[in-house]
């Protein structure tokens, strides 16, 4: 994600206001150190975070964040179109967000999901992880589509040199999901 932020996008840019959604704790302190206050976490429970909120009534204005960044995510939320436009809602015009989510092989074409399991394992055996509630399909990028975001799917790992890749523990073929707010 580093690498991809670095070369891909504006985010190193001082000062933009990022929304940083469930905050992986080895980014927290370099994301601070560069966008200072305007840098914010949230999540519903972890102590990480500085905003306590659910992604699906997010408590920021229309327009506020220049970035939003949600890595694995959706696939715990019991709406995931209804979250990823309370992203769009908040990003600004020309604004982007990271969506990452789990696939697991084989991809199904179209994203399962069944609100009716709540047995923990029939869950691990359906979705992959017992905390999950959809599994994601190659429909993935139509989805963040509905939730009105122009649609990012990235290879970006394939162009890297097989080094880079091995240096960083990346692997051929990951994809890097996310929208862009066009209005």
């Amino acid at each position: 994600m580093w690498l991809y932020l670095k070369e891909k996008t504006v985010f190193f840019k001082n000062g933009l206001h990022v929304l940083h959604i469930a905050p992986e704790a080895c980014f927290i302190k370099r994301f601070e150190k560069i966008h200072g206050e305007k840098y914010i976490t949230a999540d519903i429970e972890s102590p990480l975070a500085k905003v306590k909120m659910d992604i699906h009534q997010i408590p920021f204005a229309q327009n506020t964040f220049d970035v939003v960044l949600c890595n694995h995510v959706l696939e715990h939320v019991s709406d995931d179109i209804k979250a990823m436009n309370e992203i769009q809602r908040v990003l600004k015009p020309q604004g982007f967000a990271i969506l990452q989510v789990p696939f697991f092989n084989p991809v199904p074409d179209t994203t399962f999901e069944d609100s009716t399991i709540t047995d923990r394992q029939e869950r691990e055996k359906i979705f992959g992880q017992d905390d999950h509630v959809r599994k994601y399909g190659r429909d993935y990028t139509q989805r963040i589509k509905r939730a009105g975001l122009m649609p990012l799917e990235d290879p970006y790992v394939n162009n890297l040199e097989e080094s880079v890749r091995k240096k960083f523990g990346l692997v051929k073929g990951e994809i890097i999901y996310g929208g862009r707010k066009d209005v």
